[in-house]
């Protein structure tokens, strides 16, 4: 992040010219020695010990982010992204800074006009300044990672498009959020964020009525679409050039960085006006639907764009494997892919932004022996099968054996965790990892199904979790999907099952575990309506089982002293709840099947446990508020929400980052190992351990 970097954008405009901004820059600054002084001060020196890791990576996060240069895009991506969640693990530390602590100087200067007078934000001790200058730079990375990319490949417009769009998010954040709080310079003001955001909005936009023209589909619907594409365009870059021009200090500062940015939007707003009103015109209103719901299109004739159809297989399934905001406590203590950890008396642990996991420690569940009314759900059984040659012969012979070297990464890394994941010897937290990995990769070779090109299509055999002689064999990979989300929520039980109930962090594991397998049940059951299976996969089985854990997590949370969640049925009493899940066992479809199970039996004996005394919280639990907040703010989840709304970060850029198992690379997918060997039970996974670059344009 030196300060002598070149303008980024080209002087002449043309059609095919997108906008880019700098980062910011800053002067370096010491975190780790007045932070940890402060936490030992207001604590003690053994709540300092506990967060002392955090405090060392918040540290070196900041120094790369500011002096290294020799950071590609995905790198200061991934930095700035570590940073700000550090940064908010830390932020209730600035508001116990008094007078006579050690000042904090943090110095941001003006991305658009570092030379000009009023370039240079200096504040002590302002975590909101610098909060919003990280967000900035996370928006302009994003925008330069968007106008990097090839965008005549159908992978690149993707990639492009979904950066541009993670800008945009990332200056609504800013625009909303932050820059109320913060005085500093132009860049950072309402204005600017407002016109940062529809720029990059209106860029996305034009991306995606481009890749809209490209599917070259006559029907009206999707002339349709494409007109409310350069519909919005037209507005966002309305908005962007009328906030620009219409603020005479605004034009000034950006006809100082580049002259040719409001004759470039005003053509652009111009042009999108022109296109939109014609294409609109053109569309029959009987033919514009009130409501239209994206679906993964099957793999076609056209081999350049199988990669970029495999990418948005995981983008648009991406409320499908990515657990709820309640698990954040749980993936802390279990994950093998965070970057923090908490370890054995709330001693929180992090690993350096470039340095992927997994830990080299073997982390473990805090076990008890305890009673508990927490039932451990039955794992579904399956036949072992071997993915990676059927899958690899039907992209050979659907396309060419060039195009099944692109892709043989993900198909090596897909049939290794199929494998692992039946494996009886993992740890709960390395099958949880396994699981949810595997998912990620069904979600992303799903349009290949189902494989009627196929001389040798591959059979996925299931057997029912509570009754083992019943079993299911499909080509259907709903079916394969289904299982493993019922497999995910049978984990969070065995997890549950497993904590210490008598101390804070026992508890909430157990209370995180069972969100999460509530919400795999939940997501399972809109994947077992595509799935004929048996009864184990039925909708009436999900939604009992989803039942029991709602009265079970109700029946922790009213033994719990400070409540972090409000439960949807706090005000209902537990027994009822349990109730109501023995009579969906009981007298409903279920009974009708004769399931032999022991759960009814465990419904009818449990009896309410007595209040359980705990520690008071210390640091650590301030340090996983502000985790949980940084979380909240990266993904867009709502609290209580169960349908996961837009957030900052397109699941296809996380395909850049070093700590995925999967990356893009030279418009290839490749398991991802560089920077660490990520093992999944021991075993070094295949794949190219290159490292990996944005495709120029």
């Amino acid at each position: 992040m030196s300060n002598d970097n070149p303008r980024l954008l080209n002087p002449n405009p043309n059609p095919e010219r997108v906008l880019a901004i700098p980062v910011k820059k800053s002067n370096p600054v010491e975190l780790y020695r007045p932070l940890r002084k402060l936490v030992k001060t207001k604590y003690s020196e053994s709540d300092a010990q506990k967060v002392e890791s955090v405090l060392e990576t918040l540290n070196k996060c900041r120094s790369d982010m500011v002096e290294r240069g020799d950071l590609s895009l995905p790198e200061l991506r991934d930095c700035l992204i570590h940073y700000f969640k550090c940064l908010c693990m830390v932020e209730p530390l600035f508001t116990a800074i008094s007078s006579d602590s050690e000042l904090i100087n943090f110095v941001w200067y003006d991305a658009f006009y570092s030379e000009h007078n009023n370039g240079v934000s200096s504040q002590h001790n302002s975590i909101q300044l610098e909060l919003a200058a990280v967000v900035f730079n996370l928006g302009a990375v994003c925008s330069q990672i968007g106008a990097s990319y090839d965008r005549t490949t159908a992978l690149g417009l993707h990639l492009a498009m979904d950066a541009f769009n993670a800008a945009a998010r990332f200056f609504l954040k800013l625009w909303k959020d932050l820059t109320k709080d913060v005085s500093a310079t132009l860049d950072l003001t309402l204005l600017f964020a407002e016109s940062l955001h529809c720029l990059f909005s209106a860029q996305a936009l034009e991306l995606k009525s481009q890749q809209q023209l490209k599917d070259n589909s006559s029907s009206a619907f999707q002339k349709y679409r494409c007109a409310v594409s350069f519909k919005s365009a037209s507005e966002h870059y309305q908005r962007a050039y009328d906030l620009i021009v219409g603020d005479s200090v605004a034009t000034e500062h950006i006809h100082k960085f580049d002259q040719t940015w409001i004759t470039h939007l005003r053509q652009k707003k111009e042009f999108f006006q022109v296109e939109a009103r014609q294409r609109l015109s053109s569309v029959q209103p009987k033919s514009r639907p009130r409501k239209s719901f994206s679906s993964i299109c099957a793999l076609d004739h056209d081999a350049e764009s199988v990669t970029e159809k495999l990418v948005r297989g995981i983008c648009w399934r991406v409320d499908q494997w990515m657990p709820k905001l309640e698990g954040v406590y749980l993936d802390l203590v279990l994950s093998q892919d965070s970057p923090f950890k908490i370890m054995d008396g709330g001693k929180l642990v992090a690993n350096p932004w470039d340095m992927p996991p997994p830990y080299p420690t073997n982390f473990s569940i805090p076990s008890s022996s305890s009673s508990s009314h927490i039932l451990a759900l039955p794992l579904k059984k399956s036949e072992p099968l071997d993915l990676y040659e059927s899958l690899r012969n039907c992209f050979v012979l659907k396309y060419s054996e060039s195009v099944a070297k692109r892709v043989e990464g993900l198909l090596e890394m897909l049939n290794k965790l199929r494998s692992e994941m039946l494996r009886d010897d993992l740890s709960l937290p390395l099958r949880r990892d396994c699981l949810i990995r595997y998912y990620k990769c069904l979600c992303m070779i799903e349009p290949l199904f189902p494989m009627t090109s196929s001389s040798n299509p591959p059979i996925f055999v299931w057997y029912n979790a509570f009754n083992p002689q019943e079993k299911s064999s499909q080509h259907n990979i709903h079916l394969e999907k289904a299982s493993v989300l019922f497999n995910l929520g049978a984990l969070g039980s065995h997890i549950a099952l497993s904590c210490d109930l008598t101390t804070i962090q026992g508890q909430r594991i157990a209370i995180d575990a069972l969100h999460d397998a509530s919400y795999w049940f939940l997501i399972l059951t809109h994947e077992a309506e595509k799935a004929s299976a048996t009864i184990d996969l039925s909708i009436s089985c999900t939604q009992m089982l989803r039942e029991i854990i709602t009265a079970q997590v109700a029946d922790l949370e009213c033994n719990f002293p400070h409540p972090r969640y409000v439960s949807v049925s706090a005000g209902c009493p537990v027994s009822v709840l349990y109730r109501k899940a023995f009579e969906m066992w009981t007298f409903g479809p279920l009974a009708e099947t004769r399931v032999q199970s022991l759960i009814p039996q465990h419904l009818v004996s449990i009896i309410r446990t007595c209040l359980i005394e705990f520690a008071p919280s210390d640091v650590t639990e301030q340090f996983l508020t502000g985790y949980w907040k940084a979380a909240q703010f990266l993904t867009g989840y709502c609290k209580g929400q169960a349908v996961l709304p837009v957030g900052c970060q397109p699941p296809c850029l996380d395909l850049l980052s070093k700590a995925g198992p999967v990356m893009i690379k030279d418009g290839h997918l490749v398991a991802n190992l560089s920077g660490s060997d990520i093992r999944i039970g021991g075993d070094q996974l295949p794949g190219d351990h290159s490292n990996m670059a944005i495709d120029q344009n």
